[in-house]
């Protein structure tokens, strides 16, 4: 499987913030923050801003002199027992937090052994989650989710997914010809987020982005009511600034 896609801002900015967790972990008693920013190569307000997500996500810690250590988030992360759950722990805290910044249910989603799998998601009462009322693995074609993971790929990718799972027509809204859905997976820019309006349900409305690094395939999204639909476009970009937490975790 080929991806198509040069790497996002969220890349980057996990890339660029794991550079200084390398750097922190090498100075076991405290790092000062000039003395981050020499090793990581970055100039002190990139180092500013990184330090503050960081500390935020709990990776790292600063000490009553200034200095900064490592975090709990980044020392349970790094052990080899209990990795899995204390990453998907991490991930549920994120998605919680999300969901309660943007008031909608949010998702993460990963392409997987040639299928689309919701693998977390949070919501809430204020912020319900989708009714998959037909199996997501099925209905790529129709959700943001699915698009998302979709553009990621290279073209034989794309086809090959399409011809394994029939285009059924969902609502009046959902693209059932792969040629005209090919042409759009095709043309869609990898730093604006994919939409679902109400091509998978009636009453819903969805955007996702793309949260990819190396061979893995992923993306975060978000879902809200059709009545909420004029603040899907500000949930989008408000994924797009947390993707690096997400992405951060799941590279360490």
């Amino acid at each position: 499987m080929a991806l198509m896609h040069e790497p996002t801002a969220p890349y980057h900015s996990a890339q660029d913030a794991l550079r200084v967790l390398e750097s922190v972990a090498r100075h076991p008693a405290g790092a000062d923050a000039a003395g981050l920013a020499r090793e990581a190569g970055l100039d002190p307000g990139r180092l500013t801003a990184l330090l503050r997500m960081l500390r935020r996500e709990g990776y790292v810690e600063q000490t009553a002199d200034g200095a900064w250590i490592t975090g709990d988030t980044l020392r349970r992360l790094s052990s080899a027992h209990g990795h899995e759950r204390a990453l998907r722990e991490k991930l549920q805290q994120t998605l919680d937090r999300l969901r309660d910044a943007v008031g909608a249910a949010v998702y993460i989603s990963r392409y997987e052994d040639g299928e689309v799998r919701v693998t977390q998601y949070a919501a809430g009462p204020s912020a319900p989650a989708v009714n998959e009322w037909v199996d997501f693995r099925s209905s790529a074609h129709a959700t943001a989710v699915g698009k998302s993971l979709l553009t990621q790929l290279d073209h034989d990718a794309r086809r090959d997914h399409l011809s394994r799972h029939r285009m059924a027509r969902l609502t009046s809204r959902t693209i059932t010809s792969d040629r005209l859905l090919l042409s759009r997976l095709e043309s869609q820019p990898p730093t604006v987020p994919v939409l679902d309006l109400q091509e998978y349900a009636v009453g819903t409305v969805c955007a996702a982005v793309p949260i990819t690094a190396g061979a893995s395939v992923g993306c975060l999204a978000v879902s809200l009511p059709v009545e909420r639909a004029h603040r899907l476009r500000r949930a989008a970009d408000a994924l797009n600034r947390h993707a690096a937490p997400v992405l951060l975790s799941l590279a360490l």
